[in-house]
């Protein structure tokens, strides 16, 4: 279903998300008999995610068969590359929730224009939520105007994450960033789905998001909806430039400066000073009577 009041290319991008959630619903009925396979430790594709990425796909290129597809499967190999219009696709965001049966995951389609944002949609299959955005008209959740929390006072905010799960991810530097947020705040949590995080930003759910190793497919869609709900997004020292930076965090406009003010020392482009200060700190995390010279990896700081 269409709506004569949405952007027409938001239209095609939700009736893409609803293809693709039919075919998620689907196979969640007997997600045991869903083939797995594993891109890197604990990093999973299922052919469900190739499936919805690919009607996703089909329902695009039928539109406007001179886009481009950036899409976290099939990378850019589909659609015209070198096109001003890209769209960023994560079919299945959360796989490894899916895979278990935990239902938080979602479709995630944004639409870049000339580099910039400028249509969004998330699509939450399990609960049909459906959270849409394009620049300049505000982002909504099932028709609902969003706007994103009010709260001013980080001890009384509900802050989301993710964890490390990759080999190479600096799990020690990200248990002191996450003591540094959670100490500071009402609760930490961490649902699995970077785009839906973002959406739940958005929509005052949640008052603020941060997490590393992100790629643009999981914060395209999401980082317009938070703008357009009344909220900043960036990388860790505050840069509005932060789609492909592998960290990003989030949140309404005065918590979101708390948590650059925290983190920003977490940045893989923070000073060498502050670098210097997280890697002391991690090592006194790893063990607080470390020998001199032990050696830390400070990849992620």
């Amino acid at each position: 279903m269409t709506s004569p009041n949405l952007h027409p290319m938001l239209n095609v991008a939700i009736k893409a998300a609803r293809a693709a959630g039919a075919i998620i619903n689907r196979a969640a009925l007997d997600v045991e008999s869903v083939r797995i396979s594993q891109k890197q430790v604990n990093d999973f594709v299922t052919e469900v995610d190739h499936a919805a990425e690919a009607v996703i796909i089909e329902t695009l290129l039928t539109a406007y068969p001179h886009h481009a597809i950036w899409a976290e499967e099939s990378g850019k190999t589909h659609g015209t590359q070198g096109s001003d219009f890209v769209w960023i696709i994560d079919p299945l965001d959360g796989t490894t929730n899916f895979i278990h049966g935990f239902p938080v995951y979602c479709v995630s389609i944004a639409l870049a224009v000339k580099g910039k944002v400028e249509q969004a949609c998330i699509y939450d299959p399990s609960r049909n939520d459906l959270f849409t955005a394009t620049k300049g008209r505000g982002a909504y959740m099932n028709e609902r105007r969003l706007r994103v929390s009010k709260r001013i006072d980080l001890r009384q905010c509900l802050i989301s994450t993710g964890f490390p799960f990759r080999p190479g991810d600096n799990f020690n530097s990200y248990l002191k960033m996450m003591a540094d947020v959670m100490q500071r705040t009402a609760g930490l949590r961490r649902p699995g789905a970077a785009a839906l995080d973002l959406a739940y930003v958005a929509a005052g759910f949640t008052d603020g998001f941060f997490e590393t190793g992100l790629s643009a497919w999981d914060v395209a869609a999401g980082s317009l909806l938070v703008q357009e709900a009344g909220g900043l997004i960036g990388n860790f020292t505050g840069d509005a430039d932060f789609m492909e930076q592998r960290e990003c965090v989030a949140g309404n406009p005065k918590i979101y400066s708390q948590l650059v003010g925290i983190l920003g020392k977490y940045s893989k482009f923070a000073s060498a000073a502050d670098k210097a200060a997280v890697r002391k700190a991690t090592l006194n995390l790893v063990s607080p009577d470390a020998r001199p010279g032990a050696q830390v990896d400070d990849t992620a700081a």
